[in-house]
């Protein structure tokens, strides 16, 4: 399996109402964070490869979303339970493990 569909393949398995940083998406996928980044933007099937899922270690949104930015990808993660505060993820209730 190449990095990518490795990368794709953790992707998949996060569950609604839950998110992952690029950086726990990059151990899982024996990779760095920006290849995780990479991959993400690049990701031609957002229904099954949930990439809206994925955000920064602060919690913050990923300013070029690449299915309408990063206010597109916060009312995608509203719809779907996660929790904010001050307009970041808040890790503590939505980070997937």
């Amino acid at each position: 399996m190449s990095t990518r569909e490795t990368v794709y393949s953790v992707v998949k398995t996060i569950p609604k109402g839950k998110v992952a940083t690029y950086g726990q998406i990059a151990r899982l996928a024996d990779t760095g964070p920006r290849v995780v980044g990479k991959y993400l933007h690049q990701n031609s099937d957002p229904k099954t490869y949930p990439c809206h899922r994925v955000v920064h270690a602060d919690g913050s949104l990923a300013p070029s979303y690449a299915f309408g930015g990063a206010d597109k990808q916060m009312q995608k993660l509203k719809l779907e339970g996660v929790s904010f505060k001050n307009h970041k993820v808040d890790l503590e209730l939505s980070l997937w493990y």
